[in-house]
């Protein structure tokens, strides 16, 4: 009895592992949809998110699954990353900086546009 049980514990854990880290393994999948080395390499994204933003975390996601680096940084928790956003105009959440193009929505297709 209790190996079945230990045997859930794992399954649910596994699953989350795996949720969490979707980005990565789909782009292990599907390497079509990443973004070329050179666009990789010339990014400079920075997320101003938080946790509790539902869209802050479909940009991460968004983000992984392009393999487009980005730093994140929390406006709740940071008070630096705080007067930064604020100091670009902030305006709610995701605010995306890409390459200087500010981006205050959900829109991987702005930030695939400021990436070229």
């Amino acid at each position: 009895m209790l190996g079945g049980v230990f045997k859930k514990v794992l399954l649910v854990l596994l699953v989350v592992v795996v949720i969490q880290n979707w980005g990565k393994i789909e782009r292990v999948f599907n390497p079509s949809q990443v973004v070329s080395e050179q666009t990789r390499a010339s990014a400079r994204v920075v997320l101003y998110a938080t946790e509790w933003c539902g869209y802050c975390k479909q940009i991460r996601r968004f983000l992984d699954q392009k393999g487009i680096p980005y730093q994140a940084v929390d406006i709740d928790k940071d008070a630096q990353a705080r007067k930064a956003y604020e100091a670009l105009g902030g305006g709610g959440i995701p605010f995306v900086d890409v390459n200087g193009t500010l981006i205050r929505e959900y829109s991987p297709e702005k930030i695939m546009a400021a990436l070229e």
